[in-house]
C-alpha cells in the first residue's frame, strides 16, 4: 500500500459532506506530500429549456460563484496547516464531471459523502463514480462521523 499523492473530495455542501471532508483532510494529512483537491459540481439542468430562465438574471452567475467560493473557502480554512489544497467548481453532470476531473488530475482516491435520498451523491452519482472510476472510491456514510 502506498501513500496517496492526490485525493479528490467531492462535495454538495451538505452536513455529511462536512463530515466526509474531515475524513479526507485527515487522510491527506497522514500521507506526506499529499494534496487535497475539493470539487463541487453545480448540476446542469436536465432540460436545455431551463437554461434561458436560469441565466435570465445577469447577476445570477456572480451570486452563484460567490456562494460556491464561500463554501469552498470554508473547507480551505478547515484544512490542516501545510496541506496543499486546491478547490474547483464545475458545471455539468456530477458523475461525469467527477470522473473527468479525477482522470485529468491524476487522482489516487476519490472521497464523497452519502447522506440518503435527495443527496447529490446518493444513488446515481455514487454508483456511477464507483463503477467507472479508474482509482479507488471511498463513500462516507451519513452517520459515520456524527457521534465521533
Amino acid at each position: 500500500m502506498r501513500d496517496f499523492q492526490r485525493l479528490l473530495f467531492c462535495t454538495d455542501f451538505s452536513e455529511n459532506a462536512g463530515f466526509a471532508f474531515d475524513y479526507a483532510a485527515g487522510l491527506a494529512a497522514r500521507s506526506p506530500g499529499c494534496e487535497l483537491r475539493v470539487l463541487h459540481v453545480l448540476p446542469e439542468p436536465a432540460a436545455q429549456f431551463w437554461r434561458g430562465y436560469i441565466n435570465a438574471d445577469e447577476h445570477i452567475d456572480e451570486r452563484t460563484r460567490a456562494e460556491i467560493d464561500a463554501h469552498l473557502e470554508a473547507y480551505r480554512s478547515r484544512a490542516p496547516a501545510g496541506l496543499e489544497f486546491q478547490a474547483v467548481a464545475r458545471f455539468g453532470k456530477p458523475g461525469e464531471e467527477i470522473l473527468d476531473y479525477a482522470k485529468s488530475a491524476g487522482v489516487d482516491l476519490i472521497l464523497l459523502g452519502r447522506k440518503g435520498h435527495g443527496s447529490l451523491f446518493f444513488g446515481d452519482t455514487a454508483a456511477h463514480v464507483t463503477r467507472r472510476a479508474e482509482c479507488p472510491v471511498l463513500v462516507v456514510p451519513a452517520d459515520f462521523m456524527k457521534d465521533r
